[in-house]
């Protein structure tokens, strides 16, 4: 059985929305698209081009999925470690309304999303990842489908924009598993899912 792995940039104040280019996603009238570009170095590429060297086919929310067809289908350098599987491997999205993909190699996923990725998962030999896709994301965590999250957090604060965690989010408790910081300062950690939260109470000292 496969591993559901999500990767995800976010600001500061949790904002997915957009990191790649001032219009990639203006929902909203978002105005900050594009975040991510300063940031980038030779250990951000170093961490995505890991990441890459793993799938064994690839999960997408509708909106993801789009923007990635409309760019990546045209990178054809077999170097390019993103774009060779990105063309090359399965892709699913989740969608009720696509119904004729234009990328090849993409399979719709419009039944129940709970039924439909657990056996996705039991058919994948590898990873299934999931790049941003923040809204699918939160309901794979919320079904408790989600093996590993790498986030990556960019040392900016945006004030707007559709956040990864919102009000009303199943609570949720991970194991984190490794971390790492480049030189603009990304924080890249890596949770393994862990159950539900555990509580307690921090007591006063008893008297003498």
């Amino acid at each position: 059985m496969g591993k559901l792995v999500s990767t995800l940039f976010v600001t500061l104040d949790g904002v997915y929305q957009a990191p790649g280019g001032r219009e990639e996603d203006t929902r909203g009238g978002f105005e900050h698209g594009g975040w991510v570009f300063p940031y980038a170095d030779g250990d951000f590429g170093k961490f995505i081009a890991g990441v890459f060297e793993r799938p064994a086919a690839f999960l997408l929310g509708r909106r993801t999925y789009d923007i990635f067809a409309s760019y990546w289908p045209k990178v054809t350098d077999p170097a390019d470690p993103v774009a060779a599987k990105l063309n090359a491997l399965p892709k699913y999205v989740a969608s009720s309304t696509l119904t004729d993909p234009e990328w090849a190699g993409t399979t719709v996923v419009s039944g129940d999303l709970g039924k439909e990725v657990t056996a996705l998962k039991e058919r994948t030999d590898g990873e299934l990842q999931v790049h941003g896709s923040g809204a699918l994301v939160r309901s794979l965590l919320a079904l408790g489908l989600v093996d590993t999250l790498h986030l990556m957090t960019f040392p900016v604060v945006l004030g707007s924009g559709h956040r990864l965690f919102t009000e009303g989010a199943v609570p949720t408790r991970f194991k984190h598993t490794g971390g790492s910081s480049t030189s603009t300062g990304v924080a890249i950690n890596s949770y393994d899912l862990a159950g539900r939260p555990e509580y307690g109470t921090f007591g006063l000292p008893e008297d003498a």
